[in-house]
């Protein structure tokens, strides 16, 4: 999910970040806010080479590294992120995996592994091991239709089981009754779908997609990213017209297995904020209770990828 976006400013390896400062007293004596979907990349591709298929050009901006996000993020309270493995890279997460190494207490990490590789699921415990907490899944209704008879990935979903490792879903809206099913067969399985299932991301909201996606609150280990605002609805800050859909999940879900997140960078310029991303849960919807905002700015997201 990608918008046009300004340069961000590059503050460098030896940048100095801002301290964190309590910007709200929701949450008084806990830690700060968890941004639970953040990419970062970097613009040295000789370390770190992109993936066959993508180029240079791909990477808009050049270069969002941990400094750059940090400099987003603590000034708006959030002092946790959850790392979610770059397209450009694929399957090499090593980039990311050492931004984890580097600040084990900030970040967490989701990776992508090839569920067809000899071991699926050693990698997923050998990641474990690195601060990886769940694995990403691109699908539509095709893809999710076929995880079914597919033996490396229910290796994948039985091991995402016994670890506690979610399966984190960039899906469709038509792809949720496939995630059911598979839901149905791996009913102790983690599961994050990203994005509101990226519903309202071409038109506005669709209430027949929103209700398969409430439908999925009857599985105890569904979780969703309440995030991406500037893609959705009107793609307009303050991005109020999402909270109705934000209400119905609350509704369904209870706000302890919402979550927000920015999906930085793409969330940060041509009119967004990463300010604006936050203030929606944490000011701007009336019906939130202090602890339903708790919940989805830091409680979910620390139970699911810090716990």
């Amino acid at each position: 999910m990608k918008t046009n976006r300004r340069n961000l400013l590059h503050l460098g390896l030896g940048a100095t970040i801002v301290p964190l400062t309590g910007c709200s007293a929701l949450g008084a004596g806990k830690k700060g806010f968890i941004d639970a979907h953040v990419h970062v990349w970097t613009d040295d591709t000789d370390r770190w080479p992109i993936a066959e298929g993508f180029k240079k050009s791909d990477m808009q901006p050049p270069r969002f590294n941990a400094e750059d996000l940090l400099a987003e993020a603590q000034p708006n309270g959030v002092d946790r992120i959850v790392l979610i493995q770059m397209s450009f890279y694929k399957t090499d997460n090593r980039y990311m995996l050492a931004a984890i190494r580097r600040r084990p207490n900030t970040f967490r990490g989701v990776a992508i592994i090839d569920p067809d590789s000899a071991d699926p699921a050693a990698q997923m415990k050998a990641l474990k091991e690195q601060g990886v907490r769940g694995f990403r899944l691109y699908t539509d209704r095709a893809k999710a239709e076929a995880w079914l008879d597919s033996p490396s990935m229910r290796r994948m979903w039985t091991t995402g089981a016994d670890e506690g490792m979610a399966m984190c879903l960039l899906a469709n809206p038509d792809a949720l009754p496939a995630v059911r099913r598979m839901c149905t067969e791996y009913p102790r399985t983690p599961v994050v779908i990203d994005h509101f299932a990226r519903i309202g991301m071409k038109d506005d909201v669709n209430q027949a997609d929103l209700d398969l996606l409430r439908a999925l609150s009857d599985f105890e280990h569904i979780h969703v990213k309440t995030s991406a605002f500037y893609a959705l609805g009107k793609k307009q800050a303050p991005y109020t017209d999402l909270g109705p859909m934000i209400r119905q999940l609350r509704d369904s879900y209870g706000a302890k297995r919402l979550m927000w997140a920015t999906d930085c960078p793409y969330q940060v310029g041509d009119g967004h904020t990463y300010h604006d991303s936050i203030a929606l849960i944490r000011d701007r919807l009336d019906f939130l209770t202090p602890e339903d905002k708790d919940w989805m700015l830091r409680g979910t997201a620390e139970r699911v990828f810090f716990g």
